[in-house]
């Protein structure tokens, strides 16, 4: 559901950021929701953010629209704007002000679940039906448990996270404003044994997951041998992605649904991974870095680099051995 918004409550969400607009709309005027500039009618607010959108935005039909000055111009009479410079930015920040059902915790610990003697429990902790808290577990304030989840042992989860229904979590520290949705597994020992015995090695590390990230449904961070399995600050990580033991991830991270991460590779901050994509162990990927869907990444990458295909290679060569097969067929 959709919260009612006036233009005064997104002026005092913008200024809250520091975030420079103009417009000149009053503040008193009031928006119904926030939607695309294909599917706005005349109470919503719209963004546009993608030039190939150009030719919707001259029919929007929104009340007003969050673009750059580039662009204003293109808008239709009807339609004010609100000047930023980056307009996507903007519009996920306002999104949150039209969201009602917000996930605050109720503070209710229920009845149905299941909470060990040797945990520790902070004020205003919501844990809903049929989940189970292990021992050596400690769980900070305003934090989030959905049904049938099992936590601990050997757990923190720091103030404000979200763990929502299905999860599992053990030997693993959760860092604050962390969102784990549903069907995750993490600090569970991860795919390791002597070859020719298949003699196998027993996991005594963790994982840590650094504050400000979520890790989509389905989703298994195994834990390291020794040590730690770490995903860095501010990290987005799809649903059905494979997070092998002693993995290392930095901060701000992308990466989309069905990625595979061999164990002991170390991947740098900012970098990003397209759905499917497969990366091979024990290598080093550097800062700033691209992996194209469905890539095959077997040695390691330089920082700032851009790699697409099996092997993964330099995109710009792959594209011209993709325009060669083609002449040939």
């Amino acid at each position: 559901m959709l919260n009612k918004i006036s233009y005064f409550d997104i002026k005092k969400k913008l200024e809250s950021l520091s975030i420079n607009f103009d417009s000149s709309l009053e503040d008193e005027v009031f928006f119904k929701s926030i939607n695309s500039i294909s599917n706005s009618t005349e109470n919503d607010l719209s963004f546009f953010s993608n030039i190939k959108y150009l030719d919707l935005l001259k029919k929007c039909k929104a009340k007003a629209c969050i673009i750059n000055k580039m662009y204003a111009k293109y808008l239709p009479k009807n339609c004010i704007s609100i000047l930023v410079d980056d307009p996507y930015l903007v519009f996920a920040h306002l999104t949150e002000l039209f969201e009602i059902d917000k996930k605050l915790s109720n503070g209710f610990i229920s009845k149905l679940s299941q909470v060990d003697n040797d945990s520790n429990i902070s004020a205003n902790v919501q844990i809903d039906p049929y989940s189970f808290i292990a021992s050596n577990t400690s769980i900070g304030k305003n934090v989030i448990i959905g049904s049938n989840s099992k936590i601990g042992p050997n757990v923190i989860i720091e103030d404000n996270s979200i763990i929502n229904d299905n999860v599992t979590i053990i030997n693993a520290i959760i860092k604050k404003n962390c969102e784990i949705k549903s069907g995750a597994r993490i600090g569970h020992s991860g795919f390791g044994f002597e070859e020719k015995s298949k003699k196998k090695i027993t996991h005594i590390g963790n994982v840590i997951i650094d504050k400000n990230s979520t890790i989509g449904s389905n989703t298994t961070i195994d834990r390291a041998v020794f040590e730690t399995t770490y995903i860095g600050e501010f990290s987005q990580i799809d649903n059905l992605v494979q997070i092998a033991h002693n993995v290392v991830i930095g901060k701000h991270a992308i990466i989309a649904a069905q990625v595979g991460i061999a164990g002991s590779t170390i991947i740098g901050n900012y970098v990003k991974i397209g759905g499917q994509a497969g990366i091979s162990g024990h290598l080093k990927i550097g800062n700033n870095v691209t992996i194209a869907a469905k890539s095959g990444v077997t040695k390691s990458i330089l920082n700032d680099k851009i790699v697409a295909g099996f092997p993964a290679k330099d995109i710009n060569l792959w594209k011209r051995d993709i325009i060669k097969i083609g002449k040939k067929l």
